[in-house]
């Protein structure tokens, strides 16, 4: 994202999307405490009405239907390509050539790579054959990374005919392409494609043994993912648009994707483990209403101030990712709330603090960081 020229996040929302840093924070907060925060208020407080909440805050099991914790990913993923397009433009806009920004973005996927095996990998050890080479960050670099080469090399109406074509061209093969002792179109953990040619040629550790999501195969649908992120960035940053009717736009396009994914679901089911191609169709397309329902309200309506918690973390939402795994805030917490713990009446209670001390804590770094305007980027 360019930075604006004023200082402070909240500088010149022509030039910043302040809605995508809130809904960066958004998801992020999610990632390092927010669903096991809203969890273990439903427990601890005993607000039994919110019980059927608590299965949408974790992942399903293989072949369950897909819950509201199974886009946190997805959203994140088409918010670096809304980021890449403003960046790209912004290179582009200052007479950057091609072959500085595809080395960036090469460099790029390269630390997100390394990064990634160390965070999966912890503590880290060198055992090269225990180790988990794919990750989350290792996703989002080699995703940014083609996309950056797609959006440089085609305009608007290719990049669409592309963002299609890798989400046919995966469902073809995942369906009809045979498994060697399982055949064509099998969608359990052992049968399908995807995880048979993860363990051909993926080398190290796969996270269930014989399959993992963040697997190579399935970077060919989560590129479109990231494709639909620039596609949006691109109608956000028309100028010839006004900004009705990019929220007009932006909605029905948000809308059909999902009606899209929906449909092909019934043949091609939506599977947050495969990555299915109905699977990145709906996410994307709720992932772009989101995004519309937060600059309608941030960077349309002004509630920039309401959102300030938000952005604070989403500005940094790369240090708060490692940090979460790399420090221990919970020993922080521990040590500072140990006398409300005694006062907790029962163990959900006693967890419920915990996880707001943690949260506080993380919170509290970022805030330190932002009021010296220091942000990680890559």
């Amino acid at each position: 994202m360019p930075q604006s020229s004023q200082t402070g996040p909240f500088a010149s929302s022509s030039k910043r999307l302040i809605s995508l840093d809130a809904l960066r924070g958004f998801d992020m907060f999610f990632i390092v405490g927010g669903a096991v925060l809203i969890e273990k208020a439903i427990l601890g407080l005993n607000l039994s009405m919110f019980d059927w909440l608590i299965p949408q805050l974790h992942h399903p099991k293989w072949g369950e239907s897909i819950t509201a914790y199974d886009f946190i990913f997805p959203l994140f993923l088409f918010m670096v390509g809304v980021s890449l397009f403003y960046s790209v433009s912004s290179a582009q806009k200052k007479g950057i050539e091609k072959k500085s920004i595809y080395m960036h973005a090469f460099r790029r996927m390269l630390i997100l790579c390394l990064l990634g095996i160390v965070y999966k990998n912890r503590p880290l050890h060198f055992d090269w054959e225990n180790i988990r080479y794919v990750s989350v960050l290792g996703r989002i670099g080699i995703t940014g990374f083609v996309t950056t080469l797609i959006i440089c090399n085609y305009k608007f109406r290719a990049q669409i005919i592309w963002m299609f074509s890798l989400l046919i061209v995966y469902w073809l093969a995942v369906m009809f392409i045979p498994v060697p002792g399982f055949g064509a179109g099998v969608m359990t953990m052992e049968g399908n494609l995807v995880g048979f040619l993860d363990r051909m040629f993926l080398p190290g550790r796969l996270i269930n043994g014989i399959y993992d999501e963040n697997g190579f195969t399935a970077h060919i649908p989560a590129t479109s993912l990231v494709l639909i992120g620039a596609l949006t960035g691109q109608i956000l940053k028309n100028e010839k648009y006004s900004e009705i009717r990019k929220i007009q736009l932006l909605s029905m396009g948000g809308g059909l994707l999902v009606l899209l994914g929906l449909l092909w679901g019934l043949h091609f089911p939506i599977v947050k483990y495969l990555w299915s191609s109905s699977f990145i169709l709906v996410t994307g397309g709720a992932s772009v209403l989101l995004l519309v329902v937060f600059y309608l309200l941030i960077d349309f309506w002004g509630f920039e101030k309401c959102a300030f918690p938000l952005v604070v973390i989403g500005l940094n939402s790369l240090t708060i990712y490692l940090a979460s795994a790399l420090i221990d805030f919970k020993f922080s917490a521990d040590y500072l709330l140990n006398g409300f713990y005694q006062l907790a009446s029962d163990e959900n209670l006693h967890a419920l603090i915990q996880v707001i001390g943690v949260l506080a804590l993380e919170w509290v770094m970022l805030y330190f960081l932002y009021r010296k305007k220091l942000f990680v980027k890559i």
